[in-house]
């Protein structure tokens, strides 16, 4: 798995997982991860990973 450090300025209130789910959320909708995949990525099982998909205005239907 790749590593990857992002700079953020500290006036930016975000914690690391919120910004892992966001790039998580993302790289699945754009079907570059799968749902497990991007589950595995947040530490989270895939029905907890799809569940949470809906607060990031992502469909668990994912159609390429």
């Amino acid at each position: 798995m790749k590593t990857l450090t992002l700079n953020l300025p500290d006036t930016l209130d975000v914690d690391n997982s919120e910004v892992t789910m966001l790039v998580a959320a993302q790289l699945y909708k754009q079907s570059k991860l799968s749902l497990g995949q991007a589950a595995e990525l947040v530490g989270l099982s895939k029905r907890a990973f799809a569940e949470r998909l809906g607060e990031y205005n992502v469909s668990i239907f994912n159609y390429p």
